[in-house]
């Protein structure tokens, strides 16, 4: 069998590495501590990829009746991942924490390339065809308010940011952005508004040739992570001031990988200039998601341990349950109610479990406070992606919990190139509009999110400030969800997710 290098699923009994099962047994362990019941359902269930839809919700549901126990599910889940994932190198095992603790020191050296273009001094989003700043960008994202689209505290924030365009002006913070080169990675904008951008991506030429040509456009300045051999040399020698000509030479050595460097990654950026954002934005396919997941949030915890000014980002996706305030399931009920004569046509179909309400019910915390849980889980992401996510809200809540900086927002359903690849979800997303759901391009997410994270590490008075920590820490993924429609819609996702698919296809072949 071969040994994959860094961050691994555990040998399971069959001598392979598996994330199956390892992925249940983070979950049920996550559930343990607030709900024994639930914890015996998911080690019981045998056929973890069509039965984690279910659990999951009722990890949401029991965070959202008691707020204690969201703290407490984020702590045992987290802990569950780092303690069952391994480490490997050069053949050899260890635990994520023996290997995070061990760096091989000078592994990394840094390459800085410096933007020399102006300094956005105003928000602009690109939003179909066009950029939209000032007043423009206002009626935009009132007309998102209006249409469901995103919730008003995305309206409030990004209207903030506007009010206040020197808070872009990020000269004095410093990034680290895991997957520096992702779609939806705010690389582009944070080098547009002049930060320094710590970028961690694999090695690659063309990767880091588009990251630099980037920077070099931009006010900001790319940190270039290069690995040195053996004996501590670089793989080339160029001086502190790179010229544009070397370029091609940089991007050539340049990268590093997430999973097998982790603990140098983390050694890395424990001597970078301060205040520290570090973002997670990495993705892949199946169970390495998870397992970049889970090596990003050791490197978050590892750089929390040496250092008091790091701040944890990520986005949240909007594929997930969430607990979802009354005026959306109000809302989102009067739609169900105004469907007209299409109820009629839509009843037989509901016996097949489609077109269901997207609120069926609503609940009631220990403190009596009323709403609803939106199950917007999409089965054909798997368990591996559902888990990667819900591993970077554990992590939020264990910020909110030792008053830590944090900024997690919802991103909305975006045509990025993974989604595309899949044609069932790319079909869902060309007829989503029929169902009051709009999904949107890379170029207006990016900017929208990074100005939703600006409005985080700017306004004092934001929620994950430290000091600002929400009664229910739900709602830290609740207040500024930008959900594309999903939680204001007339029915569940998941529901129309088939009559989306192909009226979708239809769509794509016109």
């Amino acid at each position: 069998m071969v040994q994959p290098d860094g961050v691994s699923f555990p040998v399971g009994g069959d001598g392979q590495r598996r994330s199956t099962g390892t992925g249940r047994a983070i979950v049920a362990d996550a559930a343990r501590v607030v709900d024994l019941p639930l914890a015996g359902q998911i080690e019981a269930t045998s056929d973890w990829r069509k039965g984690y839809l279910r659990p999951l919700r009722s990890l949401v549901m029991d965070a959202a009746v008691d707020p204690a126990a969201a703290y407490s599910i984020a702590e045992a889940g987290l802990a569950s991942a780092h303690r069952r994932l391994r480490f490997v190198r050069h053949t050899q095992e260890t635990s994520i924490a023996e290997a995070m603790a061990s760096p091989r020191e000078s592994h990394i050296g840094t390459i800085t390339i410096r933007g020399t273009g102006p300094r956005e001094p105003e928000l602009l989003v690109q939003h179909a065809g066009r950029g939209l700043v000032g007043s423009d960008l206002r009626r935009q994202l009132a007309h998102w308010v209006e249409a469901g689209i995103t919730e008003p505290g995305v309206a409030e924030a990004i209207n903030l940011v506007v009010d206040n365009p020197d808070w872009l002006d990020l000269r004095d913070l410093h990034f680290a952005v895991l997957g520096a080169g992702a779609e939806l990675a705010p690389t582009r904008s944070l080098l547009r508004w002049g930060a320094n951008v710590h970028a961690v991506d694999l090695p690659g030429s063309s990767t880091w040739s588009r990251l630099i040509e980037m920077t070099r456009t931009t006010a900001g300045s790319l940190h270039v992570p290069v690995r040195h051999d053996r004996d501590g040399r670089p793989p080339f020698m160029l001086g502190s001031n790179v010229h544009p000509d070397e370029d091609d030479i940089v991007a050539g050595g340049a990268g590093v990988d997430l999973l097998s460097d982790a603990p140098e990654i983390a050694h890395w950026l424990s001597d970078a200039s301060g205040p520290l954002i570090v973002g997670c934005y990495a993705y892949a396919d199946g169970g390495l998601h998870t397992r970049l997941s889970v090596a990003a949030d050791a490197i978050v915890e590892r750089l929390m341990a040496s250092r008091s000014d790091v701040t944890f980002a990520a986005l949240a996706t909007p594929t997930d349950a969430f607990l979802v305030p009354m005026q959306a399931v109000e809302a989102s009920q009067r739609r169900w109610e105004s469907r007209g004569l299409g109820h009629v046509l839509q009843s037989p179909l509901r016996l097949a479990g489609q077109f269901e309400p997207n609120y069926s019910e609503t609940f009631h915390d220990i403190h009596g406070r009323e709403f609803g849980i939106n199950d917007s889980i999409v089965q054909q992401q798997g368990p591996n992606y559902a888990l990667a996510k819900r591993l970077q809200h554990w992590r939020a809540f264990q910020c909110l919990r030792d008053g830590r900086p944090v900024s997690l927002n919802i991103a909305p359903a975006t045509r990025t190139q993974s989604v595309l690849r899949n044609r069932l979800l790319a079909a869902a997303y060309a007829g989503a509009g029929r169902f009051g759901v709009e999904v949107f391009e890379p170029a207006t997410t990016t900017t929208v999110m990074a100005a939703l994270l600006v409005h985080d590490l700017r306004n004092p008075a934001a929620l994950g400030q430290p000091g600002i920590a929400p009664v229910q820490p739900l709602d830290l993924l609740t207040t500024k969800a930008a959900h594309g429609g999903l939680w204001r819609a007339a029915y569940s996702p998941r529901s129309v997710l088939g009559v989306a698919a192909l009226l979708g296809v239809f769509d794509l072949r016109s």
